[in-house]
């Protein structure tokens, strides 16, 4: 069923809404939204920091996301989505290009995507396609031909530099703006949401508009920043919430969870949870987040209903997503940067022409996969370098019950002492830490990753398979030593280490004053 202006007073009221996990309807039950022969429009609508499982139809008991539930049912809903890194410049690189991390160079927040390497957009560009973008991008610079026809109120890098600090991965010390994630938090406004609401504005404008006129098909990509820190949410949407009904954090205590070098360097460096005075404070963020998000299904509903208003629903293929998630205190840890479910795992919901209803895809997805999906909505030829890729269209991955796929997730920035190889493949994250010892989740028998396997001699023999399946995708020893190299090079054209550590030190990208 489609949104419709009739309905819109449904859809965006907030109500309590009734879900169980992935309960849609399942693969012989499913129907299909019909396709035609010509080229279709595409409307790909980004979050920033959207932990997967806070929304109604990936099970969360109270978050409500009505609007993003709405679209899971008229879509597919892929329950294996992973980031290509948790962290917003890296992914969103991989997002525009179809290009793991490693491929692309853009190891951390100083090393963005500049349009040198082309990615979707310029495809649509070279076939006079009108592609635009509308939020955040977190490129280098609008200066760089980044494959949109228009880029409205864009977000990039922090002067075209970043956050340089990002790059010193020795520099095993507390981070100083880490105390704002614990200040930041409540009811109100901020630029981030002000920011949030011109984008809303802006793309529905745009549909309302523009889209009629278009001769040929079109893209847009409209990004908000929300549920990103400051988790700061509008009264309304954190009045939907009490705090008694707010849940704590799991394993959050170190005796709680798996140990490993690797992560106990980053949660030194990034020790965001000692600055939450107590439960009641750690609840505020929560219930704060919580809202936050229902805020981001609020704008995504207005978009929905003005693509309806549009009269293009129809031949539009609508992807939602997220650039990574949010720990949100799981696991003694906050924001992403590691590689967890919290962090790594995305939600992706695709709905439009091709794309069967109410369905659900268990194969695994990834950002690399938006490349080739854009380029056949267009019905655009795929061309050499197109065919090198490791992406696959998601309309044809929904075809598909594919569980020998393995998806990459990477991190290589500060707090990672070595670089961070995630391989989500069966019932199996593999995660190789070159010159450390890697570790091993079922994620089928523990969801929550609790138990660590790589050291379990009953397990040999799959953490021998899940090597060799990372390896088809990446050689880690020498993509970190790689990354490190890359990353000594640009510290040394800094002007060295103190040059790099004093990049002004700011918990996450300022947002211009829209009012």
């Amino acid at each position: 069923m489609a949104i419709s202006p009739s309905n819109q007073s449904v859809i965006m009221a907030y109500r309590v809404v009734v879900s169980h996990k992935f309960a849609i309807v399942g693969a012989g039950q499913r129907s299909r939204v019909e396709t035609t022969d010509m080229p279709h429009n595409v409307l790909f609508i980004c979050s920033d920091q959207h932990w997967r499982d806070t929304a109604g139809c990936y099970g969360h008991p109270l978050v409500k996301t009505p609007n993003i539930d709405q679209l899971a049912a008229q879509g597919t809903t892929f329950t294996k989505a992973y980031c290509a890194a948790p962290i917003c410049v890296s992914a969103r690189a991989s997002m525009q290009t179809g290009r793991w991390v490693h491929q692309l160079g853009t190891w951390s927040s100083a090393e963005p995507y500049d349009g040198s390497q082309p990615g979707w957009g310029h495809r649509l560009q070279e076939m006079g396609r009108t592609s635009i973008s509308i939020g955040k991008l977190h490129f280098r610079s609008s200066e760089d031909n980044n494959g949109f026809t228009e880029e409205m109120v864009p977000v990039h890098i922090l002067n075209g530099i970043g956050f340089t600090s990002c790059m010193v991965r020795d520099h095993v010390v507390p981070y100083p703006a880490n105390v704002d994630f614990a200040t930041d938090i409540g009811r109100g406004e901020s630029r981030y949401t002000r920011y949030d609401r011109k984008v809303c504005e802006l793309t529905c404008e745009w549909l309302r508009d523009e889209a009629p006129k278009q001769d040929q098909p079109w893209s847009l990509f409209a990004s908000f920043v929300a549920p990103h820190h400051p988790i700061v949410a509008p009264d309304e949407f954190y009045d939907l919430y009490r705090r008694e009904d707010i849940d704590m954090p799991r394993l959050r205590g170190s005796d709680e969870r798996p140990s490993h070098p690797v992560l106990d360097a980053a949660t030194t460096v990034w020790d965001y949870d000692r600055h939450f005075r107590d439960d009641e404070h750690i609840r505020e963020a929560r219930l704060s987040y919580y809202g936050y998000v229902s805020f981001l299904d609020h704008n995504v509903g207005q978009v929905l209903v003005a693509l309806e208003a549009s009269g293009q629903a129809a031949n539009t293929l609508v992807i939602y997503t997220t650039d990574h998630g949010e720990m949100l205190g799981n696991h003694g840890m906050w924001a992403k940067m590691n590689m967890y479910e919290e962090s790594s795992a995305i939600p992706l919901i695709v709905k439009g022409p091709g794309v069967p209803e109410g369905a659900q895809c268990d194969t695994p997805a990834s950002h690399v996969d938006f490349h080739q999906t854009i380029l056949k909505a267009h019905e655009l030829p795929l061309s050499e370098a197109d065919e090198a890729l490791s992406g696959v269209a998601l309309q044809d991955l929904c075809e598909r019950n594919d569980d020998d796929r393995g998806v990459l997730s990477e991190y290589h920035e500060i707090g990672a002492i070595t670089g961070m190889f995630m391989l989500r493949w069966r019932n199996w994250k593999y995660i190789a830490y070159p010159g450390f010892a890697p570790q091993l989740f079922d994620l089928e028998a523990d969801p929550i990753e609790a138990q660590d396997l790589a050291h379990d001699p009953a397990h040999a023999d799959t953490l021998s398979a899940c090597d060799a399946k990372l390896r088809e995708l990446v050689d880690p020893d020498e993509a970190n030593d790689r990354c490190f190299s890359d990353q000594a090079r640009k510290i040394e054209a800094l002007g060295g280490r103190e040059a790099a550590l004093a990049d002004g030190e700011h918990a996450y990208t300022p947002m211009p004053d829209l009012g």
